[in-house]
Formats: structure tokens, sequence, C-alpha cells
């Protein structure tokens, strides 16, 4: 058994035992989106394949794109939330950077005999 879903679609489709996944062309079934979006049931436990769906798809940012594409954006607040990531995005890879520099046991002194 297995569950499928391509990018944009919120639905599961549940095939049945025996029946192979067939795309919709012949290039389709090498292409990267669509095998990295297809996840396997095993021992008919749809649930953990479903969270294994919900965590590939949030990780490559498809539900989010799908919430907020979900209504109109007007192009002002569209590069205000572009810029509002960007920062936030900037603060944290420098906050992790400051921290892992905090972190580090094996440092030497800067200030040695002071």
């Amino acid at each position: 058994q297995a569950v499928a879903a391509e990018a944009g679609s919120s639905a599961l489709s549940l095939l049945l035992p025996g029946r192979t996944l067939q795309p919709a062309t012949p290039k389709m079934a090498s292409h990267l989106r669509f095998v990295a979006r297809t996840v396997m049931v095993h021992n008919g436990n749809v649930e953990a394949a479903h969270r294994t769906l919900n965590r590939i798809l949030s990780t490559d940012g498809v539900i989010e794109e799908v919430r907020r594409r979900r209504y109109y954006e007007k192009p002002c607040r569209r590069r205000q939330r572009e810029n509002y990531e960007d920062c936030r995005r900037i603060y944290n890879s420098e906050m992790s950077r400051k921290l892992a520099f905090v972190g580090r046991t094996q440092r030497t002194d800067p200030w040695a005999g002071c």
C-alpha cells in the first residue's frame, strides 16, 4: 500500500494492495518532486505515513505556500513579508553563530593575563 501526494494536492490517495502508482506522464515517475513526496504505508499504519508526508511537505515549504496562496496577497504586503523573513533569517543565523561561539568550551582566552 502507498500514500502519494503531489505538490499542491491536499488529499491523500490510498492505493489498494497489488496496484502500482501510475504517474500522469512517464517522465513524472523519475521526477524528484514526485518521488520525494511519495510515502509508503507499512502494515496498514496510515497515521505514521500521514505524519511522514506532513513532515516532508512542511520541510519543503509546500504547506506554507498553499496557505499563503489561499488568499490574494497585495504586492506591498508581499514585500513586507519577504523583508521580514529576510531580517528574521539573518537574525537567527547570527544568533546561532554567537551561541555556538559562546557554547564552545575549548576556546583560548583572548585577554590572557589581564
